[in-house]
């Protein structure tokens, strides 16, 4: 025993203390170049952003996963066992399951980020694992004490619970995770002054954030995780803008609070579903989510990014998100992420941008010997491009050849990785790193942005989510969309929009919405609320108006003074008709930064 390690025992509890000295592991022996308050390097102080995140159903697959992560240079894995299945009754410790994935970890050189949760059934309020209070805080002390002491050669990055906002935390409160956060890192940090503590959330959740810091977690934590699943799903419509924002509004809401700007930022969770069998265009998909996540959350800011998953689960619904089958066989998406660590190395720099044939996306990475340029277009559209010089090409599939100088590259929406940049491009894009980017115009002075809704829409500043979930409809030169009732799960009821960041950066609170709508049917009552994101999460009603019985065309108007519109769900307002007896004709939505706090509604004749 180092004697680190005995003063790390020293601060625990009778009872911790014999389970540790009880079931030491020999794999965790101290290991020459431990960490130490002496300064002593952090062996886990690994730049690549290359992680994979595992569920539970699939979590005792790591010996094999584990194997095929390390294959194609996956760094980090985000696993753990849960509290209940480490403490099953108040003074029994099971070490072995996790002593195992450490050490299994370990043997691929991956490094191990895990967290605390969910609560053990002696300890919690109802004798579940979600539900609080806690019976006694000092439960969670030692079990986060007993968890650090154990572990903290092998793993220094813990979060706090997971997704606390959502499902996993019963009767919980912002105030109930400060409090989980600031015990977690007072009880971590006195057993290892290195531990790294994470605040995670589900979603994009900056508004949950918000109030933990200011409920008392402030200055209690060291890096942020979230899990923009929805912002992911956006790119499929465009939405690049809004995801390369995200991080902006994260550091924006951290100085808002007066904590380190500079603070990492992480993604623990972020995928996206290919079908149960090889599917060409599902796969092709699924490839295409993984690659945009890694490159565009590098790009932004973002420290790591943890895919979800490794292999399944499948949920159900005939899909899942691992990049690797339940078969063992690996999906595209398992090439992909080859093709980009094998092009960019464990230590990508993200340079700068550059506008690609005026409209395509295009990203300079100092890569793993060379300057990495990633390309593609947004959904529905090509670019070609020609280069000076001849360029090396990398596919998805890790296809490597070689475009001659002027020998033109349309560009889908399928990523490429070019090699041999020309230094020209190389150092435009250089120059451009940190200036506004261009794609989907500049709406930073705007007083007001629009789309007006039709055939295909025409976008200013607002852009329509989910286009699927309205009908187009067309009456000689004009067109408008219109809610569809049939449509499964309700999804039908809603119309979503989705505002230019540049136009609602973090703190933008006042603001007014106007709907251009009409019945459909005139002699049919129809109606509708505004749902949006406000700095308390998703708000809805009490809202509703409704739409006058004619066929003439209104404005509905909705002044809001509690905005927060970073896109948690993918989305910053929509129309909901779950109140409407009838559809509706949409043909144009408006907001304008408003100056008044007072929020009102409204209708009238344009």
């Amino acid at each position: 025993m180092t004697h680190g390690r005995a003063a790390a025992l020293a601060v625990l509890s009778p009872i911790v203390i014999c389970a540790l000295l009880s079931g030491i592991h020999p794999a965790y022996a101290a290991a020459p170049g431990d960490v130490t308050a002496d300064g002593v390097r952090d062996p886990q102080d690994d730049a690549s952003p290359w992680g994979i995140a595992s569920g539970a159903e699939w979590a005792a697959d790591y010996p094999k996963f584990n194997l095929a992560l390390q294959t194609v240079g996956v760094r980090w894995l985000r696993s753990s066992y849960p509290w209940h299945a480490i403490q099953p009754t108040e003074g029994t410790w099971i070490w072995r399951p996790m002593d195992d994935l450490v050490a299994n970890a370990r043997a691929n050189h991956i490094h191990l980020t895990a967290g605390f949760g969910y609560l053990a059934t002696w300890a919690s309020a109802d004798g579940g694992t979600y539900a609080f209070p806690i019976k006694n805080i000092q439960y969670w002390r030692d079990y986060v004490s007993a968890m650090v002491a154990r572990y903290h050669n092998d793993i220094k990055y813990w979060e706090v619970w997971n997704e606390f906002n959502g499902g996993f935390a019963v009767n919980a409160t912002p105030q109930t995770y400060a409090e989980l956060v600031r015990e977690t890192y007072d009880a971590a940090k006195k057993i290892d002054p290195t531990a790294k503590i994470g605040v995670s959330v589900a979603n994009f959740d900056v508004g949950y954030l918000d109030a933990a810091i200011k409920a008392g977690g402030a200055d209690h934590f060291d890096y942020i995780c979230v899990h923009p699943y929805e912002n992911l799903a956006a790119l499929a419509e465009g939405g690049e803008i809004s995801f390369l924002s995200m991080a902006g509004a994260l550091r924006q809401m951290l100085a808002a609070n007066k904590q380190r700007t500079d603070i990492p930022l992480w993604i623990t969770e972020i995928g996206a579903t290919a079908p149960v069998q090889p599917d060409a265009a599902g796969d092709r998909r699924q490839a295409e989510a993984l690659a945009k996540a890694y490159l565009l959350s590098i790009a932004s800011g973002f420290q790591r990014v943890f895919w979800f998953e490794a292999r399944g689960p499948s949920y159900g619904k005939e899909t899942d998100f691992g990049v690797i089958r339940a078969d063992w066989t690996p999906r595209p998406s398992y090439d992909a992420l080859k093709a980009m660590i094998d092009a960019l190395g464990q230590k990508p720099q993200y340079l700068g941008w550059l506008d690609m044939d005026k409209g395509g996306y295009g990203f300079l990475y100092r890569g793993r010997n060379e300057d990495v340029l990633a390309v593609w277009s947004p959904p529905g559209t090509e670019h070609k491009i020609t280069f000076p010089a001849d360029v090396g090409v990398i596919d998805l599939a890790g296809g490597d050849s070689t475009l001659r100088a002027g020998q033109g590259l349309t560009l889908t929406g399928t990523p490429l990785l070019l090699t041999k940049v020309p230094a020209s491009l190389a150092r435009q894009a250089r120059d451009k790193a940190g200036k506004p980017f261009p794609w989907g115009g500049d709406y930073a002075k705007a007083e007001v942005v629009l789309s007006r809704l039709g055939a295909v829409n025409v976008d200013s500043g607002v852009k329509q989510v989910d286009l699927q979930t309205t009908l187009s409809v067309t009456a000689g030169a004009e067109s408008w969309r219109r809610t569809d009732f049939t449509r499964p799960e309700g999804d039908g009821r809603y119309v979503q929009f989705r505002v230019d960041p540049q136009f609602v950066p973090y703190g933008t609170t006042n603001l007014e919405i106007t709907a251009v709508v009409r019945r459909a049917a005139p002699e049919t009552v129809a109606g509708m609320n505004i749902d949006y994101e406000s700095l308390k999460g998703y708000r809805g009603g009490p809202n509703y108006q409704e739409i006058p019985g004619d066929e003439q065309w209104h404005e509905l108007t909705w002044k809001v003074s509690d905005a927060n519109f970073v896109g948690g769900w993918g989305w910053n307002f929509r129309l909901s008709a779950l109140g409407s007896a009838g559809e509706f004709d949409v043909k144009e939505v408006r907001v304008r930064k408003s100056t008044t706090s007072q929020e009102s509604k409204g209708a009238a004749d344009p």
